[in-house]
Order: structure tokens, then C-alpha cells, then sequence
């Protein structure tokens, strides 16, 4: 089911005040909203309110085969990823960037935001359908841009089943086929990368492809290659 509200400050903040107050939230709902006034991104980033773009979260339980978030990241990304991409003239241009955004042309289309409470993960989407953000040092591209724009409702029907399909595969496939799916639509190994975490210099190197857990491996310049389970990552040499 698909809850939406006119507005609110930010979807995974709303999940994530229901879990804290002991409500259990059934996968498979979503909560999308038609502006938000404090959505965020990774490393604590504000959002874009994107009105007429999607934004919402949804609810993923760690139980079953999965009792953790190892890979997660990778397959919210490929359900994102697999819904945009038939709406593409285009759709060669479209990859994933470690460890979940969609870009197009290099250019960002799509970000995810995952957070953790107990055993459950808030799975935080915001699609760039009208409007792309204007974010200092990102390039941001629309779907408005690139073609017809799926009304925002349809597009979340169309999220909601392709993600619900992603967690069934998350949860029953090895990791090696996930890694392998993820690895078919991203960046090529050999692509340039630099790494920006909040307390360290910038580490620049080439993609190397997926440790065993999903995190990314880099290739630094003198051959050693360094897993990175955290960080922003852009293309290029910084």
C-alpha cells in the first residue's frame, strides 16, 4: 500500500518516529510525499524538497535468510535502477554508482539513503522525475530532460512492485548473483573514483569491483587495492 501526504519533513524521519514508538511496519508500504521540507542525503546533506518528483521510504525487515544489511544498499539500488530504465530512449547511459545512485550520462538522477533501526532498515528514495537539484559540484539531470515524465504516481506503483520483487531476490539469491547484477549495470572496473569520507583526505583510485559484504574495492596508484564500506564516491580523479 502507498500512503501519501501533501507534505512533511522527511519521509525516513516519519518511519523511523513510528519504529522508535513501537510501531511495526509492514513491507511492502510506503510512505511518499509530495514535498518535503527537510529531507536529507548521505553524510547529513539536505535534500531538494523536489516537488513533483518522487521522494518516499519505505520498510525492510532484517529477518529470515537476511538478519543483516550486507548488500542491501546494492539491491535498493538495482530496483531503482530497473524501474527508471524503460522509460529511457536511451537506457545505455544509465549506470549505478557505488554503492546505490543512478546516474545518466554521468549525471546524478537518483539518491538513496538507507537507515537502521533495530532490525529494521528505512529505505529512503528520492527520483529526479520534474526537477533535478542543484547540488555545489554535482551534475543532476531529470527525467523532464530526457523525455515523457511518468506521472509521480504511476512511477511509484511501478517502484513499489519492481521493490518488492529486488527484496524477494535479495533475500533467496546468493550474493554472488547479486553482485554480478549490480556489477552488469554500474560503472566498468578501471573507472577512475575518488573517495571523500567526512574525517579523511580524498582517496583516489580505479574500481576494482565488490568485496565479498558489497563494499567497493579501490586500486590505488602503487597496486594496493583498499575496501571502502563508507564514503561518496565520484568519478574521477580528485
Amino acid at each position: 500500500m502507498i500512503h501519501y501526504v501533501a507534505e512533511t519533513g522527511s519521509t525516513n524521519a516519519d518511519l523511523l518516529a513510528r519504529l522508535r514508538a513501537g510501531e511495526v511496519l509492514a513491507e511492502g508500504d510506503w510512505l511518499v510525499a509530495d514535498r518535503q521540507t527537510g529531507g536529507k542525503g548521505r553524510q547529513g546533506r539536505q535534500w531538494f524538497d523536489g516537488t513533483g518528483n518522487f521522494m518516499g521510504s519505505t520498510a525492510v525487515q532484517l529477518t529470515g535468510k537476511r538478519t543483516d544489511a550486507a548488500g542491501l544498499s546494492l539491491a535498493v539500488g538495482l530496483a531503482v535502477y530497473e524501474t527508471v530504465l524503460p522509460l529511457l530512449a536511451d537506457p545505455s547511459r544509465l549506470k549505478l554508482k557505488w554503492p546505490n545512485d543512478v546516474l545518466y550520462g554521468g549525471a546524478k538522477l537518483s539518491g538513496i539513503l538507507l537507515e537502521r533501526q533495530g532490525d529494521t532498515v528505512i529505505a529512503g528514495i528520492g527520483v529526479n522525475l520534474a526537477q533535478d537539484p542543484k547540488i555545489a559540484g554535482v551534475n543532476t539531470v531529470c527525467l523532464a530532460q530526457l523525455g515523457p515524465v511518468p506521472p509521480r504516481d504511476s512511477f511509484a506503483q511501478a517502484l513499489a512492485e519492481r521493490f518488492k520483487l529486488a527484496m524477494a531476490q535479495w533475500r533467496d539469491d546468493s550474493d554472488d548473483k547479486l553482485h554480478a547484477q549490480w556489477l552488469a549495470a554500474a560503472h566498468p572496473k578501471g573507472t577512475p573514483l575518488t573517495i571523500h569520507t567526512a574525517d579523511a583526505v580524498p582517496l583516489s583510485g580505479t574500481f576494482e569491483g565488490l568485496a565479498d559484504d558489497g563494499a567497493l574495492k579501490l586500486r590505488l596508484a602503487n597496486g594496493e587495492v583498499r575496501v571502502i564500506h563508507a564514503g561518496d564516491v565520484t568519478q574521477g580523479r580528485g
